[in-house]
């Protein structure tokens, strides 16, 4: 055979050869399915040190809330639509009076360190957040409610009043009692299982590593070997081996540790850095319960008292704007104190979109006029005048000062003077927040997954530590409020809640401006990851046990 021949002659072989292999390739992706395996490692970076890996201590660190979420089990957890599912429970009764909750335990449950989970740990937790020596940021919610033993695997709460969202309260992770039990309410927050902690989660702590200023650098929890759910569902899971959690003083190290590929995902990324990450990365964008509105304390302002004025600054404050400008369009336009895609919001209410003109139009009809043409209206004359100045306080965290400046922007488009301070987020509630020394402020208020705003919104809420910002009274509301929280049928409490936001709305005592989504980048190899809404960002490890990074292919 010639050589020219020899040579397409093996050229064909070769061609039939590869499409061979390709259609057995393509046969066996379609005729098998991926299966989660045991194996690999994660490694997220955080911004912050540990301190108390306790459930009891830790809601006020979002360090140590992503690791109790990792290493502690609780009565109810979220699953990825923020919804209410089990975890050591296994069922629950309510009472007939709306009183009483009887919930029982799952039996399969063991400690770390290999020691039977029983009720004795659910009561033992409870009654340590209640004890005020134990100093727990949770002690508030636990107020007039006692817990009691009814057999090893069965609790009974009591409650004084109908509360309707009380199961959100049995999130808090479970203490093992045989490990804090005498430790005092002094000692507490010494005890070395605050770094070492022995949860019943699906990840174990293994250990710490140090700098040598005694900063700790990484935190390395291994798989739960005796998890429950490896007996409840018959699967594997947890699948990942090993996570690694690094921890970070500023985003721009945490970025940084992403790029040299020290780290598979950051617990968090501003909108800023957002253009800085990109390798392999899925970026998971999350709703939270969170907003940010500028709230008027007309009791510092003859101007916002006027509710004209009000209703200007509403109508002058382009919401879509903020968010494209400041957030890079991440986030949900807020027109109420309760959020879209959560329970109990309603769209039935004033919504006050932007409209400049308009805005312009009712200050003219209210006499507010730039008389003296200095750009700034004002109302009256001789000492009844009322210049239209307003001061905006607002923290010098970058993406809350970037929103108050375009709001001061919009603003003095309709003849309004914005005195804007800026001041350190440590400060502003011991300086301005708690002594409601302010005019106007702009702060996010955090709901939960079932949104209850009395202490947002009603009238005995408006002296800290209370968190009603607008200082806002209306007897209505005020009745709606409470009734609400204490109503168990949904629909009638959704009814409540209804009337309570067009009535709040009506009064214009602030500007609902956005809800920004929580950006979770990580890397391509961890699989299993779908979450769309959460109460809040620690948990996103709520259902950890089901990612994987190891597969195996298996026939239909």
């Amino acid at each position: 055979m010639p050589f020219r021949e020899r040579w397409l002659a093996r050229g064909l072989i070769l061609i039939i050869a590869g499409s061979c292999v390709t259609l057995l390739f393509n046969f066996y992706i379609n005729q098998t399915i991926i299966e989660p395996k045991i194996g690999g490692e994660y490694k997220e970076g955080i911004l912050g040190q540990p301190r108390y890996i306790n459930p009891v201590l830790a809601q006020t660190n979002d360090v140590d809330r992503d690791l109790v979420q990792l290493v502690y089990s609780s009565l109810f957890k979220y699953d990825n639509q923020g919804n209410l599912i089990p975890d050591l429970a296994k069922e629950y009764s309510l009472g007939e009076d709306g009183l009483t909750y009887n919930v029982s335990l799952k039996r399969n449950v063991h400690w770390h360190n290999g020691e039977q989970f029983s009720a004795d740990d659910v009561i033992f937790t409870i009654r340590t957040i209640q004890d005020p020596e134990y100093n727990s940021p949770l002690r508030n919610i636990w107020q007039g409610v006692e817990i009691e033993k009814v057999d090893e695997f069965t609790v009974l709460f009591r409650l004084n009043n109908i509360y309707a969202p009380f199961l959100h309260n049995l999130t808090v992770g479970i203490l093992p009692k045989h490990l804090w039990a005498g430790i005092s309410g002094q000692n507490f927050p010494l005890a070395e299982y605050n770094l070492k902690p022995v949860g019943s989660g699906p990840y174990k702590f293994k250990e710490y590593v140090k700098n040598k200023d005694g900063k700790i650098e990484s935190i390395k929890l291994v798989r739960n070997e005796n998890f429950y759910l490896l007996f409840e569902n018959r699967i594997q899971s947890p699948f990942i081996k090993n996570i690694i959690l690094k921890f970070y003083s500023n985003q721009t190290n945490l970025t940084n540790a992403y790029q040299k590929r020290q780290i598979d995902g950051l617990s968090s990324l501003s909108t800023a850095n957002q253009s800085e990450i990109k390798n392999n990365l899925n970026i998971y964008e999350i709703k939270l319960p969170i907003y940010y509105a500028i709230f008027f304390n007309q009791t510092e302002s003859k101007a916002l008292a006027n509710k004209t004025v009000r209703l200007a600054l509403a109508y002058a404050t382009d919401k879509e704007e903020i968010i494209n400008k400041v957030l890079n369009g991440k986030g949900t336009r807020v027109d109420s104190p309760l959020l879209p895609n959560w329970p109990n919001y309603t769209a039935e209410t004033n919504i006050y979109d932007f409209a400049i003109e308009h805005a312009k139009n009712i200050l003219e009809a209210d006499s507010w006029i730039d008389s003296d043409d200095d750009g700034i209206r004002e109302k009256g004359e001789g000492e009844e005048e009322i210049r239209l100045e307003i001061s905006l306080l607002a923290t010098n965290w970058s993406e809350i000062k970037q929103t108050a400046e375009l709001i001061k922007e919009q603003w003095e488009k309709i003849g309004v003077k914005v005195n804007l301070e800026t001041v350190d987020a440590a400060n502003i509630q011991k300086d301005y927040i708690r002594p409601r020394e302010y005019q106007a402020i702009l702060f996010g208020e955090v709901l939960s997954a079932d949104p209850d705003p009395f202490a947002f919104w009603h009238s005995s809420q408006k002296k800290d530590p209370g968190l009603n910002l607008a200082l806002y009274q209306n007897k209505d509301v005020d009745e709606l409020l409470q009734d609400a929280r204490q109503t168990l049928d949904q629909e009638t409490r959704e009814g409540k809640y209804a009337e309570f936001q067009k009535l709040l709305m009506e009064d214009v005592p602030g500007v609902f401006l956005y809800s920004p989504s929580y950006i979770y980048p990580v890397n391509k190899k961890v699989r299993g990851i779908s979450i769309e809404k959460l109460a809040q960002p620690s948990q996103r490890f709520s259902q950890v046990e089901n990612w994987y990074i190891k597969i195996n292919r298996i026939w239909k």
